[in-house]
């Protein structure tokens, strides 16, 4: 955890800011959840690089910096003694969103997470990976369970077959997913030839999430 003497309340402000993602005035921060940026704390995190403020009119206007976007990334600290269910809430779920949830997704950092942009939508070939491990989950018994792949294409039915190929490759690279031969060829059906995706010059039958 960085030393660098942040108190429970600029911790939170950074947290604030992770979640917004984008610049915010301290007049929305007043409307919106009753708090401004200024003074003391203000200049602690600007010196400290962690957020970049400029004026706006009258106002004063937030944003994560890069070392902000860092700071938040390596851990806040956000116990405090008057308000302990409230600190411990927001550590909980600060905590998971870094552990948890976020290695789980097809971003590479908070920035990107929370980002509001409405001209960057996630890239196809990450939409398409999700989709295939939630048919996948619906479809195995078990994780690590071998499913085949007839049976997984009829429920992404409406993508491309070029680019579901495609996407099953870049999903056999992950280290949770195997996709394999089918080891006694003989008992294949001609659905499930059909089915199968060529990786590495192989005829793939079956997928594995989980092992």
């Amino acid at each position: 955890m960085t030393d660098d003497g942040l108190t429970p309340s600029e911790n939170a402000i950074l947290l604030l800011l992770m979640a917004e993602a984008r610049e915010i005035s301290n007049t929305e921060l007043k409307e919106r959840y009753k708090i401004t940026l200024d003074g003391q704390s203000r200049r602690k995190l600007n010196d400290l690089r962690y957020v970049a403020t400029r004026k706006v009119g009258r106002a004063y206007a937030h944003q994560l910096d890069d070392k902000g976007w860092v700071r938040v990334r390596d851990g806040l600290t956000l116990e405090n003694p008057r308000a302990r269910a409230l600190g411990a809430a927001l550590a909980a779920l600060h905590d998971n969103l870094r552990r948890r949830v976020l290695p789980r997704t097809a971003y590479q950092n908070f920035g990107e997470m929370f980002s509001r942009a409405e001209d960057q939508p996630a890239a196809e070939p990450d939409t398409l990976e999700d989709r295939i491990r939630e048919a996948y989950a619906s479809l195995a018994d078990q994780p690590g369970a071998w499913v085949n792949l007839a049976r997984l294409r009829p429920l992404m039915a409406d993508v491309d077959r070029t680019a579901l190929d495609e996407a099953l490759r870049t999903l056999n690279r992950r280290p949770d997913v195997n996709i394999v031969p089918e080891s006694n060829q003989k008992t294949l059906t001609a659905e499930q030839i059909d089915a199968a995706v060529d990786i590495g010059g192989r005829d793939k039958h079956l997928l594995a999430i989980g092992v």
